[in-house]
């Protein structure tokens, strides 16, 4: 994939200097998803792991909503009528997308106003940063079509975000999670007003974008293997993972830089 040419299908794509953006986009429906967008996704996100050019991305959506979850009518309506083998492909073609985000180098940026629901709603808590507006409302509303709230790695990722108790209470209960609350819980970043969030969101990207890159990779490895590691364990590879980073030219380039009391200019090796 060459992520200066890629055109999706499903989802608008930008890309510059390094720093993408992924907008959903069917405003006219708060950017459901549907199975060719959930897959094409997943393609996406898995290529960005071979990509050496893209250093950042944003994800959004369009019209002042972030997305309402998988489209009722073109994803729930059908899955009535398959087959248990055909309902398991499903679902672990969604987890599929989960790994992928969470598996690729790159920092993913959340961008959420509006609508924050379901699959929605996962794909926030699966990057690695969240924005939100004070608009934003997140639901994981898997209970309220007859589903578990044990969806797309959500009993995993979300109480450690926002603690065992409080993600218990919003997969139980499938209610909305306001902008205030997923602030103070610590689902978001910060807040920030709507018109101000892809600004933030760009300068946000930019920042890592300069950032020394395969440092950030390895910090993302990190933070997703040491989840099932003891101390010790966790201790002892990090060590490895430091000393490779100390093995990079930015390594070099940040201390001479320092010692010539200046920024120092990251190129990524």
């Amino acid at each position: 994939m060459d992520v200066a040419t890629y055109r999706p299908r499903h989802f608008l794509w930008d890309f510059e200097d390094g720093v993408g953006v992924v907008t959903l986009n069917r405003p006219e429906k708060k950017n459901p998803l549907t199975f060719e967008s959930y897959a094409e996704l997943r393609d996406f996100f898995r290529a960005l792991e071979a990509d050496a050019a893209c250093k950042a991305v944003i994800i959004t959506g369009a019209g002042g909503n972030f997305s309402s979850g998988g489209d009722v009518f073109e994803i729930i309506g059908p899955l009535t009528e398959m087959t248990p083998p055909e309902l398991l492909e499903f679902t672990q073609m969604t987890g599929d997308l989960v790994k992928a985000i969470r598996h690729c180098p790159q920092p993913i940026i959340a961008a959420v106003d509006g609508v924050c629901a379901g699959a929605g709603a996962i794909i926030a808590m699966a990057s690695d940063l969240r924005l939100g507006t004070h608009r934003a409302r997140t639901g994981f509303l898997f209970v309220r079509v007859g589903l578990a709230g044990a969806d797309m790695g959500a009993c995993a990722i979300l109480p450690r975000l926002i603690g065992q108790g409080r993600a218990s209470e919003l997969l139980y209960t499938g209610r909305m999670m306001s902008a205030e609350e997923g602030d103070r819980w610590g689902f978001y970043n910060r807040l920030v007003d709507p018109d101000e969030l892809m600004g933030e969101a760009r300068r946000l990207a930019e920042q890592l974008r300069r950032g020394p890159t395969v440092a950030h990779g390895i910090t993302k490895a990190q933070l997703n293997a040491e989840w099932d590691m003891g101390l010790a364990e966790a201790i002892d590879a990090e060590a490895v993972a430091q000393a490779r980073c100390m093995q990079t030219r930015d390594f070099r380039r940040a201390y001479e830089a320092f010692a010539e009391r200046r920024e120092p200019v990251f190129e990524g090796d």
